[in-house]
């Protein structure tokens, strides 16, 4: 995957200006940055969902917005607000995935892992946060894609869920996956990232691995002193 130049205007202002990065098959990339930094725009031009008004952006060697069906089944997708529909319960709207996946998925896995049982049965408009969080990132995994976009996947977990769900992400790329995690925690990004990318006004301040990035102060030591400089 990698993002090249990126510009989206929105509303005759550059919310993504000139950002430049990648993420490789069996890593985690982890983008921290404050709200407004242009992150979810990005990863929505990744994702196909917004058109770059310049720059490039390519995914599984293919534009996103151009891409077909096919590279859609490759790229596993877990939006800000979880996408979910409303009146439908986690057993069904998994199985149906399930369906359209011809039954090749991780779903007896991912069930167990995300434990997934205690409210398969209840409609998502009744789960909380963190439940609809597991099933959100289920749909996002339950394809063994190539590529995975996951926006905030452990926002609203206890400590012990945060954990199961790092570990499968962890597991994951381990597997080959590409990962592409947004995420506003220090500590998730230490945790989980291999590849660390921080944007700021819709740019990219600095990127590498953590070691690099953090250049031997903490993370978040070094992320104010990159994203202050980048302000000033």
């Amino acid at each position: 995957m990698e993002v090249r130049d990126l510009t989206r205007v929105l509303g005759g202002r550059p919310v993504v200006d000139g950002a430049t990065f990648s993420a490789q098959r069996a890593e985690i990339t982890c983008v921290l940055g404050p709200n407004g930094a242009g992150k979810t725009t990005t990863i929505e031009c990744l994702e196909g969902l917004q058109r770059p008004d310049g720059g490039s952006v390519r995914v599984l060697d293919a534009d996103p917005w151009h891409a077909g069906a096919a590279h859609r089944a490759r790229v596993g997708v877990m939006l800000q607000d979880g996408g979910l529909p409303q009146s439908v319960t986690p057993q069904r709207l998994l199985a149906h995935l399930d369906r359209l996946y011809s039954g090749t998925t991780l779903l007896a896995e991912l069930s167990e892992q995300l434990e997934l049982s205690p409210f398969a049965r209840t409609p998502v408009r009744r789960l909380s946060g963190g439940q609809r969080q597991r099933v959100a990132l289920a749909a996002a995994l339950l394809a063994r894609p190539d590529v995975a976009f996951l926006d905030e996947p452990s926002a609203g977990l206890d400590p012990h869920a945060q954990r199961e769900v790092h570990a499968l992400l962890r597991r994951t790329a381990d597997d080959g996956a590409a990962l592409v995690v947004t995420t506003h925690s220090f500590t998730e990004a230490e945790r989980l990232a291999d590849r660390l990318v921080i944007m700021h006004r819709g740019t990219v301040v600095a990127e590498g691995s953590p070691a690099q990035v953090s250049a031997g102060s903490s993370l978040e030591q070094r992320y104010f002193e990159l994203t202050d400089a980048a302000a000033a």
